[in-house]
């Protein structure tokens, strides 16, 4: 009878976050995986001409920007992931080594996890400018020509490697933070007896920071992931409705556009369907690379 009540409580205190789950988690799902078996779906009048399994996927993949979007997403995802899980481990084990102003540094480097993405993306955008911008400035001062980073017709890959400084940029903050905790949490009678051995710092950060880190590694390297395969309002920030500098619109398109790009034509037939399977498709390859991951982390990661 303990037992049971016990269960009722605990379904209780459950109930609100389950219902918010369901509301916009699972129900959405859901509601993807049926539209995209819709054909010719018109979501204003509520009707279909069938069903199909296959038409809504081939009208994604014989997107014109379909390529460019993959293309895009794949860089920034096996880019930025790699580059700022290194970076963030590193400026973790440097904050938790320094004694005077950790805080402040702390602070700093958690400010761009706290704001706005789209105002840090104008703020880059500015930084990248090609007159005033003072990543150009800095360039000048060391004998470089000026590179038109964001601005009018500049290229592709010039607006991407703009672009990647700033995912990776900003999404060192969370990384950084659980780095942190990790680091705290480790014995340190594992660094004492490397000291009493004299063993290189290099050697202790290989052989037991990194090891007794591997459980924070392997969440921030998952998260990150499929954070950045969702890559989108990064895009907006720097370069607005374009996803490019002017005159190169659509050059960094992901393919989480895509689906907005579909949603924007929700009331012409069908469009809805392929902003499900575009959406469906990026889940997929989501779901593909995280469980690589976790078939590694099972020879890496150490509990």
């Amino acid at each position: 009878m303990l037992e049971e009540k016990h269960n009722i409580k605990a379904w209780f205190y459950l109930a609100p976050a389950l219902v918010l789950l369901i509301i916009f988690t699972f129900y959405p799902i859901f509601n993807a995986f049926f539209l995209v078996i819709l054909k010719d779906f018109n979501y204003l009048q509520g009707t279909y001409q069938g069903f199909t399994l296959t038409e809504n996927f081939v009208h994604v993949i014989r997107n014109q920007n379909f390529a460019q979007a993959m293309i895009n997403t794949m860089l920034i995802t096996f880019v930025s992931v790699p580059v700022s899980v290194v970076i963030a481990l590193l400026v973790s084990v440097w904050l938790n080594a320094i004694v005077k102003l950790r805080g402040t540094f702390q602070t700093i480097f958690f400010l761009p996890y706290v704001t706005n993405a789209i105002a840090i993306g104008m703020a880059f955008a500015f930084l990248f400018n090609r007159d005033y911008g003072l990543i150009n400035t800095a360039m000048g001062w060391i004998g470089l020509n000026p590179v038109n980073w964001v601005g009018l017709g500049a290229t592709w890959r010039h607006a991407m490697f703009s672009l990647l400084v700033y995912v990776v940029w900003g999404g060192m903050a969370f990384k950084i933070m659980v780095f942190l905790s990790g680091l705290q949490s480790i014995d340190k009678q594992y660094y004492d007896a490397a000291r009493v051995d004299s063993t290189k710092r290099s050697r202790i950060f290989r052989k037991i920071t990194v090891p007794l880190l591997s459980p924070m590694i392997f969440y921030i390297t998952i998260t990150s992931f499929i954070g950045a395969f969702k890559a989108y309002t990064e895009v907006i920030g720097m370069f607005g409705q374009r996803l490019g500098p002017a005159g190169n619109d659509r050059a960094l398109i992901t393919v989480v556009a895509l689906v907005y790009d579909a949603l924007d034509r929700s009331g012409v037939p069908g469009a809805l369907s392929e902003a499900a399977a575009a959406s469906i498709i990026l889940f997929s390859i989501t779901l593909v690379f995280t469980l690589i991951n976790m078939q590694v982390s099972k020879k890496r990661v150490h509990y």
